[in-house]
């Protein structure tokens, strides 16, 4: 087994022990925006992608709503972290999604499927928690047949008027808020600030879209949502 690295163990841990209560309390974090943003999420998914993978899946939200979006469609989600896929398993069972999600432990950076073998692939909040994301895009890329869709779930930057009240949201709102409802939430509400801010300062958008395109992913686009809040960016493996 490969080691992890620090910045890949420190979010498996930071995470972990968060499975049960981690959707209810991503949308109340991002003031009710974070099921939109998975829903255009998997909107950039065509209908006749019929087996998609889905990386960084967690609790299989975005799996479950690729299965429910085509009802042809089989979904495998992959994830490093035992805890919220157990979380995730029980929402695929929950949704009668059994016999069409397959949900399996792994890492982004070195994927258990072979070349093409999707014909689609989603990731969610995945990027800021690898050491070379452009290493990693070209694995998520490798598994897509050309022609397929890669498509991308983050947190971005807002600007103008909306950067300081992001970062007083950040800054205070929610660590203040993480810590009304627990040890493991404060850790996350004081981490994903300086987090996001770290990302694109190394990432800055059009930086982040050169490197799609230097994995092999054609048609890039890019989306802001929720004033700057959330980023969906996705294209087309090259042929």
């Amino acid at each position: 087994m490969v080691e992890l690295s620090p910045r890949t163990r420190h979010a498996r841990e930071l995470f972990a022990p968060l499975g049960p209560t981690y959707d209810r309390t991503a949308r109340l974090l991002s003031l009710g925006q974070d099921p939109r943003w998975r829903a255009f999420l998997v909107s950039r998914v065509p209908a006749d992608a019929r087996r998609v993978l889905d990386v960084a899946t967690g609790t299989a939200a975005v799996a479950v709503e690729l299965a429910r979006a085509q009802p042809r469609r089989t979904v495998v989600g992959i994830d490093q972290s035992p805890e919220m896929l157990a979380v995730g398993r029980q929402r695929v069972a929950a949704a009668g999604l059994s016999n069409r999600i397959e949900l399996r432990e792994g890492r982004a950076e070195a994927l258990p499927f072979g070349d093409g073998e999707f014909d689609a692939l989603t990731f969610t909040y995945l990027l800021r928690y690898v050491d070379d994301p452009g290493a990693t895009l070209r694995e998520l890329a490798r598994a897509v047949r050309p022609g397929g869709t890669v498509a991308m779930l983050e947190f971005g930057l807002p600007r103008g008027v909306w950067r300081p009240l992001w970062e007083l949201y950040v800054g205070v709102g929610l660590p203040l808020a993480g810590t009304a409802l627990s040890p493991g939430w404060r850790a996350v509400g004081r981490f994903l600030g300086p987090s996001i801010r770290e990302f694109h300062a190394r990432w800055p958008e059009q930086r982040l879209l050169e490197l799609w395109r230097e994995a092999g992913i054609e048609e890039v686009r890019l989306r802001r949502l929720g004033l700057g809040g959330g980023l969906v960016v996705w294209g087309r493996r090259a042929r």
